[in-house]
């Protein structure tokens, strides 16, 4: 079983910085990898960027290249999502979860919460 908890979201203003984490629990390490997903009212759940635990190799969604990155502490078991230059579009509910690092949904087990960022102008 894995347990994960999002943390760092709140209200901040169009051009600053943020960074989530995601601390993970259980066999985390089992899954291989951990992504940053996004859903916003109305809106699909969208893929930002996934990282392996082991390697550290990182994969994005294209057009979440420039402004969002991936990291991950081992140690700690937790994944970060730093965003910078946030525009009033990144207002969403992030996730965190465990699985393969690929970029669909369906291809993770474990979920957390959320965290709400919400983005004024």
């Amino acid at each position: 079983q894995v347990q994960l908890v999002e943390s760092g979201g709140g209200l901040v203003q169009a051009g600053d910085s943020l960074r989530l984490s995601c601390a993970a629990s259980g066999r985390t390490f089992d899954r291989g990898a951990m992504g940053w997903f996004r859903q916003a009212p109305g809106k699909e759940r969208e893929f930002i960027a996934a990282i392996r635990w082991s390697e550290g190799t990182t994969g994005y969604a294209d057009h979440m290249r420039s402004r969002f990155t991936i990291s991950r502490d081992n140690t700690k078991k937790t994944v970060y999502l730093q965003i910078n230059s946030l525009k009033v579009e990144d207002t969403a509910v992030y996730y965190c979860a465990a699985g393969t690092g690929s970029a669909r949904v369906r291809d993770y087990d474990y979920w957390g919460q959320g965290t709400q960022v919400t983005v004024s102008s």
